[in-house]
């Protein structure tokens, strides 16, 4: 695992902070930050129209390494599928149409390009094997 360093976690809150504007500037309503259920996160949680969005930021320094994009793997979509599930739980928002969006940043020279891709992923058909497949809408 890698060590993060400061420099990483104020880029990483910077991205969010961004990321939170464009969602903003794009009519959605910032719902949740940073929620977590045990070690299960999500990055930021929106409303768009009646639509619950779980939206990951990616945010990256530079494109050299694939760009933020190439970060989400299919596990990572899975844990985010069990988070938007345990958020859905907390909530009592079964009933919402959900969606995953994913914002993509890249720093320079002080400010950030960004990439909002909506729909992104579809939820996880089974969380795990012991789970059987589920879609609360």
């Amino acid at each position: 695992m890698l060590k993060r360093d400061g420099r990483h976690l104020a880029l990483g809150r910077q991205g969010e902070e961004a990321a939170c504007g464009l969602l903003r500037r794009a009519g959605l309503r910032i719902l949740d930050r940073n929620w977590r259920a045990g070690r299960l996160e999500l990055d930021i949680v929106c409303q768009d129209g009646a639509t619950v969005v779980f939206v990951e930021v990616k945010t990256r320094s530079s494109g050299e390494r694939g760009g933020p994009e190439g970060a989400l793997t299919a596990a990572k979509q899975r844990n985010l599928s069990r988070a938007a599930h345990a958020w859905l739980a907390a909530h009592d928002a079964w009933a919402s149409p959900c969606r995953f969006d994913v914002v993509c940043l890249v720093a320079r020279d002080g400010t950030f390009s960004a990439e909002h891709y909506r729909h992104a992923f579809d939820f996880a058909p089974s969380l795990d094997r012991s789970h059987a497949a589920w879609q609360p809408w």
